[in-house]
């Protein structure tokens, strides 16, 4: 099937038709079951999300999957490959492009807030085998992360002195029985929050000379150019800028996970927008601030910082900033929050993969058994899976562990950056097709602040990531170069994604005819089914009139302007960073009459 939209899906069963849906098929969940693989849109209530996260759940999403340790710890590989000059601005312009990518799929998750999100996006707008390949591997990359991130955890323990020679194990074990327990009875916290904000201050007081005990007095930029150090503030040049790439985007991982969420709030229209328009403030304070002001307080030579990357790091160079200015207990109290706010990112890999995984299995593009969900609205059957997953923490203990660390580290990364620039891809043609089927901006509910100029410049910047992780990957910091083991390790999503692509493409070649062409056709994507009720009942269509449209329209204007205020400059600024814009998207042109 290429999922498109035929005249009959516009009738409303309202008897079947759960509340807030319009179309056929919907379930509670806004998914088709089986519309991707077979072409039938039928009614399901057996795979249903619970519809109960309100704001501030989807709040503690987006900070506790976002905010651990690709910020805590990977970064301090960043520093020693790039140089805190090429970190701040290596981070700016991946946060750059998750703003953009987050403004996108904002849009469509409030138009179509259904089970798997980005994933079904994708399938819907670009392409069922490539819906399926992008999916599939951002569902393994974060089953990847979980042990990635319990052995994180197992190292910060082994920042306290009395830890040594514990074998890991002793951690590892209560680590996964705490997260089994936190996904069956639910523990969330903003820990992470306080650790960034609470090291600003200190951070800023360290930098002036405001401790007593640091001996160093005022530093300001003195780091930028260490004695023997060449170019400390750009280590490495280019080469180095190129690296801080794979490890900012690992970093800002998880920031989607609010878009993954949309089919279990209960009221998308307002808290999707809310949550992704805080995107900028998260990335200003809690990545750039922050580690500008590491950047600041801490020498890019420094012997501790040399070995904080990946799983194998045991001091953050958060609390290297702290150790540097002699202040006694601090670094183990901030060690500690650093703890939690790895669990916490742990704990979002299993809402990231296990949603995946079920909207795939549910819309006929895994095994039946793991789109399964319990009376409470859980999928039992996929978080079991990544908890078993969880599991390959115990390799830490093998000797060569940490290598094993760095494959599924760099898994992660480039995933999400294939991930990110389709969700952008995915947008362009959902607006394309918006415009085709003779429907104006004035009929989407929430726009991205930049249009679909923004998506395009996010899939600009998207590709300039890549191609410069693949550089890197064939000639990584330090050698050596044109290592088949270090590409692969780098660089070993690319290849894998082919092979997933491949692999459904030819399924479905024989199975789904329809699946046959390389992208779906304009006048093919489906741009109604999984629609809310309230914006069913807005746009034309069967037993619509002109009128009624335009009614509808003026409607929407007048409740979005009395959400605007009057006669505020600095608010209307404020809009055109974080709300959907108001003018006419200049790609479109205008509304195709008939």
């Amino acid at each position: 099937m290429s999922l498109a939209h035929e005249t009959t899906a516009m009738e409303k069963n309202s008897a079947n038709i759960p509340p807030g849906y319009d179309s056929p098929g919907d379930d509670a969940t806004g998914h088709h079951p089986s519309s991707v693989g077979e072409g039938n849109i039928v009614i399901s209530k057996q795979n249903e999300l619970r519809r109960d996260l309100k704001g501030r759940h989807m709040q503690m999403i987006a900070i506790g999957g976002a905010i651990g340790s690709g910020l805590f710890i990977g970064s301090g590989g960043s520093f020693t490959t790039g140089g805190p000059a090429a970190v701040i601005i290596g981070f700016i312009v991946i946060g750059i492009m998750m703003y953009l990518m987050m403004q996108a799929l904002a849009e469509l998750a409030v138009m179509y807030p259904i089970n798997g999100a980005f994933t079904m996006y994708i399938c819907r707008f670009i392409d069922p085998s490539w819906g399926f390949a992008c999916g599939w591997q951002y569902a393994i990359s974060w089953l990847t992360v979980l042990p990635f991130e319990i052995s994180a955890a197992c190292n910060i323990i082994h920042y306290w002195p009395g830890s040594h020679g514990i074998n890991n194990a002793a951690w590892i074990t209560p680590l996964l029985v705490a997260l089994v327990a936190i996904q069956f009875f639910g523990v969330r916290g903003y820990g992470e929050i306080l650790a960034c904000l609470g090291f600003m201050i200190l951070g800023i007081i360290i930098n002036v000379g405001g401790v007593p005990s640091d001996h160093r007095g005022y530093i300001g930029n003195k780091y930028y150019n260490i004695p023997g150090v060449t170019s400390a503030g750009f280590r490495n040049g280019f080469h180095g800028f190129c690296g801080v790439f794979v490890n900012a985007a690992f970093a800002y991982t998880g920031t989607e996970l609010t878009g993954l969420a949309a089919a279990e709030t209960d009221n998308p229209k307002k808290e999707i927008p809310k949550a992704s328009k805080q995107v900028i403030y998260r990335i200003i304070l809690f990545y750039v601030v922050n580690l500008a002001i590491v950047g600041l307080d801490v020498p890019v030579n420094n012997a501790a910082l040399n070995g904080s990357a990946g799983a194998s790091s045991l001091h953050s160079p958060f609390v290297i900033a702290i150790q540097l200015a002699g202040i006694k207990v601090l670094p183990s109290i901030f060690n500690a929050v650093i703890l939690i706010a790895v669990m916490s990112v742990a704990n979002s890999c299993t809402f990231g993969s296990t949603r995946t995984m079920q909207a795939l299995s549910a819309n006929g593009m895994g095994p039946k058994f793991t789109a399964y969900v319990d009376r409470k609205g859980r999928p039992v059957v996929v978080i079991i899976i990544q908890l078993l997953f969880g599991l390959l923490a115990y390799i830490n203990l093998a000797p060569n562990g940490g290598d094993i660390f760095t494959w599924l580290l760099s898994l992660s990364a480039i995933t999400v950056l294939f991930v990110f620039g389709s969700i952008a891809i995915a947008h362009i043609r959902f607006r394309k097709a918006w415009a085709f089927n003779g429907h104006s901006l004035d009929e989407i509910p929430y726009r991205a602040s930049l249009g679909v100029w923004g998506s395009w410049v996010c899939l600009a910047i998207n590709i300039i990531a890549l191609i410069a992780s693949f550089y890197v990957a064939l000639y990584p910091v330090g050698g050596p170069n044109l290592s088949a083991k270090n590409f692969f390790e780098s660089y070993m999503a690319a290849p894998f994604l082919v092979v997933l692509y491949l692999m459904w493409k030819v399924y479905s070649w024989f199975k789904y005819p329809s699946h046959r062409p390389l992208w779906i056709r304009t006048k093919d994507i489906d741009i109604y089914s999984g629609m809310r009720q309230s914006q069913r009942e807005m746009i034309s269509g069967e037993g619509v009139t002109e009128e009624q449209r335009r009614a509808s329209i003026q409607e929407m204007q007048e409740e979005q302007q009395k959400k605007r205020g009057i006669n505020s400059y600095v608010k209307a600024a404020y809009q055109t960073l974080c709300v959907a814009g108001k003018k006419k998207d200049p790609l479109l042109g205008k509304r195709r009459e008939g």
